[in-house]
């Protein structure tokens, strides 16, 4: 049975719509889903990740430069606000379901405003490391709710939504990025300050922003159509009534979520793993490092959208995860071949890894999203989403040390061993996420399927 909906595509089967050509970027960059409050929220999103280029770009040379920090110290400074930026996404969370979203996000962009600034005033390693934690802490709680906001103003079309953040996200931090070399190119201490100061300044603009959007105070439940591969008509929402569970309860969900941490680790293949492994094992030329960045950044503003478009419904996000561990298996093993290749050999192999991994990087996007939204019982979303959020946060603490210290001190051997773990992995989150589609899908006495209002707890 076929339904008609708002979209370009229509609903198909058990849960999935048929992938149609719709407008393209600029066009939807201008009507997003969401209307007028997605429109403001993408630009402040963008503003955002301009800022958090800068800072990517500034702040290591800063911290030993200008504060005069050793190595050492930066390590533990940043390892120690990577670890209370996991803290970041469960709390938001759970304050997202007692108060209104759109004060704790302008709250979010003001905290990171403060500790920015108050960055430019720390002497040392001590009065740095509680200002930059607080800086990590806020900017996790402000993905999980802006998060939270395109399930609230996307609807079903939060997919779409999805594609276009990351679109403006990657936009701006490559604007950021390429203002920040300009900065570093001149390699003074003011200029270093000044690049914090944009960063501190870009929280401003974004907060100004967002006050500017209206409070959303519904969510859409998703309907029939989003039932599990293989299930009948059923919904996620199909959830016995009650108060929700704690996500924390949820033995189903929790496993969602750690097995979504390697699910992540893409995003450390790419940032440390290619640089480091060109450095220190192939023979391929050390200018190739920045043309990574450049093949992410590009690709995922010109190919996110339509990766969005064909992975829609549960049917379709559930297979993403085995294209993502096919992906990551042939990335890790053009790794390991690669220090058996001569200078451009190793590097046409290198630049095809970086494809690969941005590949695998828009899958996840899509699979990581969808999946923690469905997978979620509607009434309680936002606390399950904020410890959704926490895998990112887990893997980006954990993933470096990890392919540093353990995968490429193995050599080639350990990126084999990695791929076939993250592809052997993503067969056991299909079926888990599968299984739960179908538990969910359950018959229920008759709930109102259409929309639910998000209340405070």
């Amino acid at each position: 049975m076929r339904r008609a909906t708002k979209g370009k595509g229509e609903s198909k089967g058990k849960g999935d719509r048929v992938p149609a050509r719709g407008p393209g970027l600029l066009a939807q960059l201008r009507n997003p889903p969401g209307g007028r409050n997605a429109r403001i929220m993408l630009l402040a999103l963008s503003v955002d990740r301009t800022g958090s280029g800068l800072w990517a770009a500034s702040s290591v040379l800063y911290l030993t430069f200008v504060t005069h920090l050793s190595a050492q110290q930066i390590g533990v400074l940043l390892g120690v606000a990577g670890v209370a930026g996991i803290a970041g996404s469960p709390l938001a969370g759970r304050l997202a379901g007692r108060f209104p979203l759109r004060p704790l996000l302008i709250g979010c962009h003001l905290l990171r405003l403060v500790t920015l600034t108050l960055v430019l005033l720390c002497p040392g390693f001590e009065a740095l490391l509680p200002v930059v934690a607080a800086t990590y802490l806020g900017d996790r709680a402000a993905k999980t709710l802006e998060m939270l906001f395109a399930t609230r103003a996307a609807g079903e079309r939060r997919s779409a939504y999805q594609a276009l953040s990351r679109s403006a996200a990657n936009a701006g931090y490559g604007v950021g990025a390429g203002i920040a070399a300009v900065g570093l190119a001149v390699g003074t201490t003011d200029a270093y300050r000044a690049l914090i100061l944009g960063n501190a300044l870009s929280f401003l603009v974004a907060a100004v922003l967002v006050w500017r959007t209206g409070e959303l105070r519904e969510a859409t439940v998703e309907v029939a159509r989003s039932a599990a591969p293989g299930a009948g008509s059923a919904s996620a929402a199909g959830r016995a009534p009650g108060r929700p569970k704690s996500p924390w309860r949820d033995r189903g969900y929790l496993r969602f979520v750690l097995l979504d941490i390697p699910m992540n680790l893409d995003d450390s293949v790419l940032a440390v793993g290619l640089p480091l492994w060109l450095v220190n094992r192939t023979s391929a030329p050390h200018a190739l490092v920045p043309a990574f960045l450049v093949i992410n950044t590009v690709l995922v503003v010109v190919l996110q959208l339509t990766v969005s478009r064909r992975a829609e419904g549960p049917r379709r996000t559930v297979r993403t995860l085995l294209l993502y561990g096919g992906l990551m298996f042939v990335c890790c093993a053009l790794l390991a071949g690669a220090v058996r290749c001569g200078t451009w050999t190793a590097a046409a192999v290198l630049l095809g890894a970086a494809v690969l991994v941005t590949l695998a990087e828009l899958m996840r996007s899509v699979s990581s999203w969808e999946l923690a939204v469905l997978l979620a019982p509607p009434e309680a979303r936002a606390g399950y989403l904020g410890v959704a959020g926490m895998s990112q946060s887990i893997q980006k603490s954990a993933g470096p040390p990890l392919l540093t210290g353990v995968v490429m001190a193995a050599g080639p051997a350990g990126w084999l061993v990695l791929g076939t773990v993250i592809a052997g992995l993503a067969v056991v989150q299909r079926r888990s996420c599968a299984q739960r589609f179908r538990t969910l899908a359950q018959p229920v006495p008759d709930r109102a399927r259409t929309a639910a209002p998000v209340a405070p707890e």
